[in-house]
């Protein structure tokens, strides 16, 4: 396990936390790989009934590392294996999913929302999900299961536009439960892990599954994306536009 994502269990709830606060917890393969494995274990016979997925003050996750990306679209690779476990463990996991939102929640860190059924952010919480803005294109099933979130036109301005949300207009758009400040965003996440843990697991699963669907659409989906994404990472546009970023940032 790497000292970037940190695993703890508190009776029935596991927390696992993203942490890289130096780089707004923008993920490495590392980090997913750490991330799927212990939604992987808590399935089938653990007594783990509720997982919440946090990050540090200030930043829940500023998405994938872009450098990562970059590597990927000057070698030609794709979201890779790591991201893609991580993203199987999100649509296949038996457990329900809490999420604690802080500050930034970038590409990903946005469209994990998606996968949660119970979220928490923070009044200082900003979801964005620039992926077309760099010349790629939405992931983790986010173009399949936002639009049935919000509406069609809301999930364009949100994955296509790349639109902000601050925490407020999460809640409305459906992509959060409720909204706190920074310092109660755990506990109150937390909390509805323990009321969710606390429930019947048999009664929950069943409840869940009939609400979520079988997972293989999810996956079918993220397949589909990875492909598109795969082919997005060699374009000429997905090459100008991280070319142009990191440019900005000497």
């Amino acid at each position: 396990m790497t000292d970037t994502v940190i695993v703890t269990d508190e009776g029935a709830v596991r927390l696992i936390r993203m942490n890289r606060p130096d780089k707004k917890n923008a993920l490495t393969g590392e980090m997913y790989d750490a991330m799927a494995e212990a939604l992987e274990t808590a399935n089938a016979s653990s007594p783990i009934r509720c997982v919440v997925i946090a990050g540090v003050p200030g930043a829940f996750s500023a998405g994938n590392d872009l450098g990562d990306f970059m590597k990927a679209a000057m070698g030609g690779g794709g979201l890779g294996t790591a991201v893609l476990r991580f993203l199987y463990a999100m649509a296949r996991t038996e457990r329900p999913l809490v999420a604690a939102v802080q500050g930034v929640a970038v590409g990903i860190g946005t469209t994990m929302m998606l996968h949660c059924d119970y979220a928490v952010a923070a009044t200082d919480a900003r979801f964005q999900t620039p992926f077309v803005a760099l010349g790629l294109i939405p992931e983790a099933a986010s173009s399949l299961i936002a639009p049935r979130l919000m509406g069609q036109r809301r999930a364009f301005e949100l994955l296509v536009m790349g639109k902000a949300l601050n925490g407020a207009e999460a809640k409305e758009w459906g992509l959060v439960n409720q909204v706190v400040p920074a310092d109660q965003v755990e506990a109150e996440a937390m909390k509805a892990a323990q009321v969710i843990a606390a429930l019947p697991p048999e009664g929950v699963a069943i409840s869940r599954r009939l609400m979520k669907g079988a997972p293989d659409e999810i996956v079918k989906r993220i397949d589909e994306e990875g492909e598109q994404f795969r082919k997005r990472l060699q374009s000429d546009e997905a090459r100008a536009a991280f070319t142009a970023f990191f440019n900005r940032k000497k």
